[in-house]
């Protein structure tokens, strides 16, 4: 939701910068250019072309005539064009300069260039500080954007202590002028329950509005609504609408979503071809979800043809970029040899990198590797302590070897009733298709128990009928 640079071109000329159709003809405003007024005029006739020729070197003659003589319009047009380079040579330094002096005169959209040059550090050091002061002045004269972007840096705490309430008003204020960024956001905060109760209805109802005008992160917003059936009734054909309304658009969450329902045959017919289409436009956009979804498919050989250095390619671009599910999947690439030679050292990297982001497989896997020494010295202790992690997070093959490790002892004091419990948790945790290990984690519950004494068997099954998952942050 972060606001952009300041343009490279000449902005849309608001109402009091266009001429009106009775402009006078050329000759009048020229009998009348010691005026600071009329010079801002011929700066305009020339800068659209309307009533002389278009020229833009001309135009900035005339709006730096304008701007000498304090006239806070020219002074922000002539800003735009050394920003832009257009009519004068690219000067961001004169630029800064002239936007300063039109927003010290109170000119909003000068205020608002300021504001986002100090926000992206254009020319000058980054100054959230600067930045919402400049933001606060326009948005008081009621400009649009500088209130959305207000509302942004108190949602996210840049500049300002952070305050959602305080982002929420200045959202409205936007919104209810039509804004749809700030539809979008507003939308958002009610979803969330920041600043404001949460309302999925709410939220539903400003990213429509949003959407409509054609806001793609708003039409993806919206998707999701009526695909988790979250403030509107469930409707799988709404969210495909919406998903492909925001897609064609190019919003990259959006063809990954779209991709992933081509790929489950969920609202379309199933079509690894097109799914895959949809993730490559979105993984040229650098999603990471998409970046991975993308390298399953090359190394499942669906909708595209099998390719495990492919598939490798993907997940290594999505594991950059801090995906932690990317990062899993090109751990076990790294530990199977698939796409590459068989490398324990980046398995362990990348397992450990999702790992501690939460991931409970990645968290398994790295246990394994120091449990059984793959590249790595053998450490029980190191892998108790990672088969720990995911097991309290619900993976079963994590509960299984931890069970195993308190039965024999293995980096931690042997203790049958932990053992008992994790065995017994993770016998019924196992899938259907599972059937195997689930067999085994009862094999080895069983043989703890006859080691045990009653009292200690009770005990074991009530730890493992009062387990719960705990939950924990993923990416």
């Amino acid at each position: 939701m972060a606001a952009a640079i300041v343009t490279d071109v000449i902005p849309p000329l608001m109402a009091q910068e266009r001429m009106p159709p009775d402009f006078p003809p050329l000759r009048i405003v020229l009998s009348r250019s010691e005026e600071a007024g009329s010079q801002y005029e011929l700066g305009l006739m020339y800068a659209q072309g309307q009533g002389a020729p278009r020229d833009r070197t001309e135009a900035a003659r005339w709006f730096r005539a304008a701007a000498d003589r304090g006239d806070a319009r020219a002074q922000y047009l002539l800003a735009c064009m050394y920003s832009a380079g257009q009519g004068v040579p690219q000067d961001k330094a004169a630029a800064l300069t002239w936007f300063r002096k039109a927003a010290d005169q109170g000119h909003a959209r000068a205020q608002y260039a300021l504001a986002r040059i100090y926000r992206a550090g254009g020319g000058v050091p980054k100054d959230h500080r600067a930045a919402a002061m400049w933001y606060r002045k326009a948005a008081l004269q009621g400009y649009v954007r500088a209130q959305n972007d207000l509302g942004v840096l108190y949602e996210n705490g840049q500049g300002v202590a952070q305050d959602h309430v305080e982002a929420v008003a200045w959202y409205r204020r936007a919104a209810e002028q039509g804004d749809a960024l700030a539809q979008n956001n507003l939308g958002f905060m009610h979803e969330r329950g920041q600043g404001v109760a949460q309302d999925y209805a709410m939220a539903a109802q400003w990213y429509r509005r949003a959407a409509l005008q054609g806001n793609p992160e708003a039409q993806f917003n919206l998707g999701v609504m009526h695909d988790r059936g979250q403030g509107v009734a469930q409707n799988s054909d709404e969210a495909l609408r919406w998903f492909r309304k925001s897609a064609d658009r190019g919003f990259a969450r959006a063809q990954n979503n779209l991709g992933y329902l081509y790929e489950r045959g969920r609202g379309v017919p199933q079509d690894y071809a097109e799914a895959a289409r949809w993730y490559r436009k979105a993984a040229d956009q650098e999603c990471a979800q998409a970046q991975n979804n993308l390298g399953v498919l090359y190394e499942s050989g669906q909708g595209v043809a099998q390719d495990y250095a492919a598939a490798r390619g993907w997940f290594l671009k999505a594991a950059e970029h801090g995906f932690a599910v990317a990062q899993y999947n090109l751990g076990v690439m790294c530990e199977t040899g698939l796409g590459a030679p068989q490398d324990y050292s980046g398995a362990r990297k990348w397992f450990r990198a999702a790992a501690e982001q939460g991931n409970a497989s990645a968290q398994f896997s790295l246990g394994v590797l120091y449990d059984k020494g793959y590249g790595v010295q053998q450490d029980y202790a190191e892998a108790l302590a990672w088969y720990r992690r995911s097991a309290e997070q619900g993976d079963p093959a994590a509960q299984l070897n931890l069970g195993i490790m308190y039965y024999h002892g293995r980096g931690v004091p042997q203790d049958y009733i932990e053992a008992h419990k994790w065995l017994n948790v993770a016998a019924s945790r196992f899938l259907p298709s599972e059937a195997e290990k689930r067999a085994r984690a009862i094999k080895n519950r069983d043989i703890v128990a006859k080691k045990m004494t009653q009292l200690w068997l009770e005990e074991a099954q009530r730890l493992a009928r009062e387990w719960k998952p705990k939950r924990t942050s993923r990416s």
